[in-house]
Parts: C-alpha cells; structure tokens; sequence
C-alpha cells in the first residue's frame, strides 16, 4: 500500500530528486512550487508527475498566499507533505492544518543552527560535527520532533561549500529513510520525541565518517 505525498519546492530540488529516485512506497500526487521557474518543477515535468506554480509574490501577505497553498494541497488529498527545498517560513496556521504529516529537513543537527547559513555559522563556531535533521513541523522554526539525523566531521580546511556537499550527500540518504518510515507508518511521537515502532532502542543520529 502507498501514500499520497505532495511536494514543495522552491529551486532545484535535489532533495526532491532522491526522494523520486528510492522508489519509495508512495505516490507523489503533486509538486508545488511558490517560484514558477523553479528547476524542481522541471524535473516533475519529465518525469510525468503533476506540478503546481503558485507564485507568493502575487499576493499580499503571507497569510493569504498560505491559505492558497493549503487549499491546492488540500485538494490531493495528501498522507505527508515534504517539503525538500521549499524556502518560505509557513504560518502557523499553516502547519496546524498539516501538523503531524509534514515533515522537513535543515542542514544542521538541530536544534544546533536553526535558519539560514547553518555551515558558515558551524564553521564560525569551530565545531567539529555537522550534519542534517529530518524533523515533524511545528509552529517554531526549525524545530519540531526529530525523525533522523546524519553527522559529518567538520575538517580543518573546510569551506562553507565543502562542508554544505557533504552535507547535502547526507540528506539525500537520510530524507528518503524517514519518508519510507511514514510511509510503513513506523513513526511515533511521545512527548515531543519520534520513536521507531518495533525499534525503541535504534538511533536517530547516523555517524558517516563523510
């Protein structure tokens, strides 16, 4: 049995492009981006999945372009929304219509470096692990029950895009896992905290070695 999952994008979605790629037990019933030139929206295109432009500078305030959002999405009838790239902070009343199937990822360990420009502030910490999180949404930005997370060791002649490919090799592994999770219906939240079901004892954080 599959699941109904809408996208969001807003550029290239590579992210979205490894989801397509595990062949996952889903059905990806629509790609909706807020950049109608988005690259992802392409990507959707040739491979014959139904895509969406809503372009958010068309509308007045964050509040009315969402509401849009939520009623196209609403329309596919969705078991889990991912966003994969999808760069707009959502309100809150947003994330109370899907809270609970709409899952995330953030280029951090959060809750380490919410928001933007999370390897040129990792660095400028001098940290020596980084890594990625696939998280549950919730009205707090970048945060939210955390479903997995990948760790790479930051090395001393890292730059800020060195150390976001490594990265990003990481979350195009990890984001897949987490969707296959939902979708088995092998994810359970308790008091803020995701749990595997059958696996109370297996571990979130994924060390690399990358």
């Amino acid at each position: 049995m599959t699941i109904r999952v809408v996208i969001l994008l807003s550029g290239r979605g590579s992210n979205f492009q490894a989801i397509v790629e595990a062949q996952l037990p889903i059905d990806i019933v629509a790609v909706v981006s807020n950049r109608p030139q988005a690259a992802g929206l392409d990507y959707a295109r040739a491979r014959g999945l139904h895509t969406v432009a809503l372009d958010h500078t068309d509308h007045p305030d964050r509040e009315a372009f969402d509401t849009l959002l939520a009623d196209e999405i609403e329309r596919h009838q969705p078991d889990l929304v991912v966003l994969a790239g999808y760069m707009r902070i959502l309100s809150a009343a947003f994330i109370a219509r899907f809270e609970g199937r709409l899952l995330n990822i953030h280029p951090s360990l959060l809750p380490m470096f919410p928001g933007l420009k999370t390897h040129e502030r990792a660095l400028a910490e001098g940290i020596k692990v980084h890594g990625c999180t696939v998280h549950f949404v919730t009205a707090q930005l970048d945060h939210g029950p955390i479903v997995i997370q990948a760790a790479v060791p930051v090395r001393t002649d890292d730059t800020p895009a060195t150390l976001a490919a490594r990265v990003l090799m990481q979350e195009h592994r990890i984001y897949p896992q987490a969707i296959r999770w939902f979708a088995e219906g092998r994810l359970e939240i308790n008091r803020g905290c995701v749990n595997l079901k059958d696996d109370p004892t297996s571990q979130s954080v994924l060390s690399t070695g990358a």
